[in-house]
């Protein structure tokens, strides 16, 4: 239980360190335009586009299975692990206008992009130096604005990589 306890301690001075630049002037408009490049109308929508696209078909084929297959992982632990958000639990913490009521714990917005840009790094590996870094300020931006911690951000990342992984081998078998 202490390191349980040690664990929460460092994931809540991590969030506390991104969150308390939540006025800058120049990450505020940024970190809130990037995060909703994981998040649901983004992702469906760019998976879709790219099945258009056939050098990529295959690539956007294993994308749309695992954003698919990751969502039910990240609804199931939200049900039934509902870890409330950090800007609810931690005093001195902010957050935009309106934020989200549901549960935590994982951050589907990372598990969603993760989820699509792995199999294209997977088909293209030059191109995850472009996508990998998009994937996690994605992941930052989560934290930046009070909405997730860090570990629930690193529990979507490694959600929506291994399924990633797992639906382009499903295509490329």
């Amino acid at each position: 239980m202490k390191i349980l306890h040690a664990l929460y301690g460092i994931d809540c001075r991590v969030f506390q360190t991104v969150n308390r630049h939540f006025e800058n002037k120049i990450l505020n408009p940024f970190f809130r335009t990037i995060t909703h490049v994981g998040g649901a109308r983004f992702t469906i929508a760019i998976t879709l586009l790219l099945m258009l696209a056939a050098p990529l078909r295959i690539a956007a084929y294993s994308s749309a299975l695992s954003l698919l297959i990751s969502h039910l992982p990240v609804h199931f632990a939200k049900r039934f692990y509902p870890r409330k958000r950090p800007y609810l639990t931690l005093a001195d913490s902010f957050s935009p206008d309106n934020p989200l009521k549901d549960h935590s714990f994982p951050s589907g917005h990372t598990t969603a992009i993760f989820a699509i840009i792995i199999p294209f790094t997977l088909l293209i590996p030059y191109i995850g130096i472009i996508l990998i870094p998009l994937a996690c300020i994605v992941g930052i931006s989560r934290i930046y604005l009070g909405l997730h911690y860090p570990t629930d951000v690193l529990a979507g990342s490694l959600l929506g990589t291994i399924t990633g992984i797992a639906c382009f081998f499903v295509f490329h078998s």
